[in-house]
């Protein structure tokens, strides 16, 4: 779609919103029944570098409207916020804040919730008193459902040494709709984080949303060679091992998506995002 190297992506909220609502479309029209906002980096930490500094409220409120606009084209779709983690780490190992971090959290949750979203996705989340202040943050202008997802990128670890089952015990307590993984670093790995996330026996619904793989640069551009019927093969096999919300992360394209939720009506009626 032509995202230059180093620009935001929520920039195009405001620059291309046209290019936002097809890719939304597309991914409608490839079976999705759930779609993410473009507000991944929406927090005002996040956004202190780009054209909305000072202005995370209002670009989270319109990339909800534009999600909504798109999900009208479809049937029941549903529309989560996405909010990533703030780029900071927290102290003492940075110089991030338990409240200023709530703030921030706070801060995005009221825009999207403004901008009419369903659901909030803390997704890619590699801490856990990170994660822990963004729930405490949305708690505080929203009851809307809030589902947490974690980015295993050590194989079974996040890069701070957070495993899937110490992540479970430490987000079931909160009053969360869905925990999982997103991200990662191989399908295979994927495989393994889920296998855990199961075992842990949690009531809460699992979500999985992998890579199409790793990447290859291509120049300066990032290919993933992951094939739709590879995703969905293991979309198959998560959904065996006890995943509800079944998706794909970076590299997903409409057609690998298509084939994700052909995979998942195979199996039972499994979201797909």
């Amino acid at each position: 779609m032509g995202l230059g190297i180093g620009v935001a992506p929520e920039e195009w909220v405001d620059l291309h919103p046209e290019r936002v609502l097809t890719l939304h479309r597309a991914f409608i029209d490839a079976g999705a029944q759930l779609i993410l906002t473009d507000t991944f980096g929406g927090t005002p930490i996040r956004l202190r570098e780009t054209s909305f500094a000072g202005n995370a409220r209002a670009l989270n409120r319109r990339a909800a409207e534009l999600a909504r606009q798109a999900a009208s084209s479809g049937t029941d779709i549903l529309i989560a916020g996405s909010m990533g983690p703030s780029g900071v780490l927290m102290e003492p190992l940075g110089n991030l804040t338990q409240g200023s971090a709530a703030d921030a959290f706070a801060e995005q949750a009221e825009g999207l919730a403004e901008g009419g979203v369903d659901l909030l996705l803390l997704e890619t989340f590699f801490a856990l008193d990170e994660a822990v202040a963004a729930i405490e943050g949305i708690r505080r202008v929203t009851d809307l459902p809030v589902a947490v997802s974690f980015s295993f990128d050590q194989g079974t670890r996040t890069m701070m040494g957070l495993s899937p089952t110490k992540m479970v015990e430490a987000i079931t307590p909160l009053d969360v709709a869905a925990v999982g993984a997103n991200c990662g670093r191989s399908l295979d790995d994927m495989e393994k984080v889920v296998a855990e996330l199961a075992a842990t026996q949690t009531r809460i619904p699992l979500w999985i949303k992998p890579n199409a793989g790793l990447p290859r640069m291509d120049g300066d551009v990032a290919r993933y060679d992951t094939t739709p019927k590879t995703m969905a093969s293991y979309t198959t096999r998560f959904i065996q091992a006890g995943a509800r919300v079944v998706g794909g992360c970076c590299g997903t394209s409409p057609d690998h998506l298509k084939a994700i939720a052909a995979a998942a009506r195979a199996m039972r009626k499994t979201p797909v995002g």
